[in-house]
C-alpha cells in the first residue's frame, strides 16, 4: 500500500518518509520505543563514572546532552533510525581499568578520551576507519564484544553484592542475608522475564520496578525531590582539555589506543547489524556509511568535551526499528525525549548500584551473544578469541583481554599455515599491543 505525503511537507523533504514507506506517526512511536529501551543509560552511566570520582549530576547532564547530539546528528546527517549515547563498555573500561586499576585520575583519563575522540573523527573524515575495520579479523571483533559484555556483567554482579572478594579463591558468593542483594536478584528476574516476553524497554521498566520495591521496603531512601533543573556541567566540562599536558606520558597513549579501538569496533558492528534489520543495506553495503560514522565521531567528541566517555550506536535501536522506524526522524524523536528527561536528575539519588546492577548483567548477556559467531572449530581462531573473552573479566582490564588476542592470533595463524590470511595491519597491531602490554605492566 503506497503511503501518500504532501510534497511540501518539511518532514518529507528532510527524511524522505514516503520513499522509505513510513509515516511521521510511525517514526514518532519508534523514537519513543527506542528512548524507553535505552533510557537506563541516564542512570547507569552516572553510577559507573561516579565510581571513578566524577560528579554524578554533571555526568547525568553530559550523558543526556551527548545522546541528544548523537541522535540529532544521526537523524539529520545520515537519516538513519539509530540512536547514539555513551556506551557501556567504554565507561566500564574508563572507571574500572583506567581510573581504579591503573590509578589514573579521572581528569587525566578524560584527556585520553578527548584525544581518542579527535583521532576517531580524523579517521572517519579521511575514511581510514573502514580500512582498519576490514583489516581486523571478524572473529576477534566478536570476541571483543562478548568479552566486554562478560566484563560488564561481572561488574554488575559485584555491584549487586552477588559476587564478593574472597581471600582464598579471589571471588566468592555474596551474602543472601543482605536485603540489597535480594533487591538486585529481584531486578535480574524482572528484566529477564520482560526480555523473555519481548517487552520493549524491558531494562528501563526493570530499573523502575526495582527502584519502587527498594523504596517500599525501605532499602532505598526516598528522594528529596523528583523534578528540577538539570545539574550543571561545570564539574566535568572540558576537564580533559585542561589536562592535556598528561599526554606526554606513554601510559596515556596506551589508554588512548584502547579507547580508540573499543569505540572503533563497537559502533561499526552495531551500525551494520541495525542497518541490516532496517533494510537499509544495499548489495551488502551500507549507504551513507561515511555520514553515519561522522555522526558517531562528532558525538564522541562532543561528549568528551562535556564530560562523558565515548558514545556508541545503541543496539536498543532495534526496538524502534522493529515497530517500523526507517528514517532519521526516529533518532530525532529519541533526542527530543532525552531532552525532556533532563529535568528528572533528582531520581539519581534513588537509582543505586543495586538497582543498576541487573541492567549491567542483562546487557552483558546481550553482548555475549556474539560468541556464537566465532569459529570455535578452528583452534588458531578459538584460542585468541577465548583469551580476549576470558582475559577482560579475569584481569579486570579490557586492554589486557584485547592484547592477549592480538598477540596470539597472527602467530597461531602462521603455525596453521594461514599466513596469507593475516592482514599486514594485524602485524602492526601485534607490535602496538606488545608495547601496550609492556607499558601497562611497567606502570603498575
Amino acid at each position: 500500500m503506497e503511503i501518500k505525503q504532501k510534497p511540501n511537507n518539511l518532514l518529507e523533504r528532510i527524511f524522505h518518509l514516503s520513499e522509505n514507506k513510513t509515516t511521521a506517526k510511525r517514526e514518532g512511536l519508534a523514537g519513543l520505543t527506542t528512548f524507553v529501551s535505552m533510557a537506563y543509560i541516564l542512570f547507569v552511566n552516572p553510577i559507573i563514572l561516579g565510581d571513578a570520582g566524577m560528579d554524578k549530576g554533571a555526568v547525568f547532564t553530559a550523558t543526556a546532552l551527548s545522546a541528544i547530539l548523537g541522535c540529532l546528528l544521526m537523524g539529520f546527517l545520515a537519516n538513519y533510525p539509530i540512536a547514539i549515547a555513551p556506551g557501556l563498555g567504554d565507561n566500564a573500561f574508563f572507571t574500572y581499568s583506567v581510573v581504579l586499576a591503573m590509578g589514573i585520575p579521572w581528569q587525566d583519563a578524560m584527556a585520553g578520551v578527548f584525544v581518542a575522540s579527535i583521532l576517531f573523527t580524523l579517521v572517519s573524515l579521511f575514511k581510514i576507519r573502514e580500512i582498519i575495520i576490514d583489516a581486523i579479523p571478524q572473529d576477534l571483533k566478536y570476541a571483543m564484544a562478548a568479552g566486554i559484555g562478560i566484563f560488564i556483567s561481572f561488574v554488575g554482579l559485584q555491584g549487586g553484592g552477588i559476587i564478593v572478594n574472597d581471600k582464598s579463591s579471589l571471588v566468592g558468593i555474596g551474602s543472601f542475608t543482605v536485603p540489597s542483594t535480594w533487591l538486585t536478584i529481584f531486578g535480574i528476574f524482572v528484566i529477564a522475564i520482560l526480555m523473555a516476553k519481548k517487552v520493549p524497554g524491558s531494562i528501563f521498566y526493570g530499573i523502575v520496578l526495582t527502584t519502587i520495591l527498594g523504596l517500599v521496603t525501605g532499602i532505598i531512601a526516598p528522594p528529596t525531590s523528583i523534578i528540577s533543573l538539570a545539574p550543571s556541567l561545570k564539574p566535568t566540562f572540558a576537564a580533559g582539555i585542561m589536562h592535556l599536558s598528561v599526554m606526554t606520558s606513554p601510559k596515556m597513549w596506551a589508554v588512548v589506543l584502547i579507547f580508540f579501538l573499543v569505540a572503533f569496533f563497537d559502533t561499526a558492528g552495531t551500525l551494520i547489524g541495525l542497518a541490516q534489520q532496517a533494510g537499509i543495506m544495499k548489495n551488502g553495503k551500507m549507504p551513507r556509511i561515511g555520514k553515519a560514522l561522522m555522526a558517531d565521531s562528532l558525538s564522541m567528541l562532543g561528549g568528551a568535551v562535556m564530560g562523558t566517555t565515548p558514545t556508541a550506536a545503541y543496539v536498543e535501536s532495534s526496538a524502534g526499528i522493529a515497530i517500523g522506524g526507517k528514517t532519521g526522524l526516529t533518532a530525532v524523536v529519541t533526542a527530543v525525549f532525552f531532552a525532556l528527561s533532563m529535568i528528572f536528575s533528582p531520581l539519581l539519588e534513588i537509582v543505586t548500584s543495586q538497582v543498576t546492577a541487573p541492567a549491567l548483567i542483562v546487557v552483558g548477556v546481550m553482548m555475549a551473544s556474539s560468541l556464537r559467531e566465532i569459529h570455535w572449530d578452528q583452534f588458531e581462531i578459538a584460542l585468541p578469541s577465548f583469551l580476549v573473552v576470558i582475559g577482560m573479566p579475569l584481569t579486570y582490564n579490557v586492554s589486557y583481554g584485547i592484547a592477549f588476542g592480538f598477540l596470539t592470533y597472527p602467530i597461531l595463524m602462521v603455525a596453521a599455515g594461514r599466513k596469507k590470511e593475516v592482514n599486514p595491519l594485524v602485524w602492526v597491531m601485534f607490535v602496538l599491543f606488545l608495547a601496550l602490554l609492556y607499558t601497562l605492566n611497567a606502570i603498575k
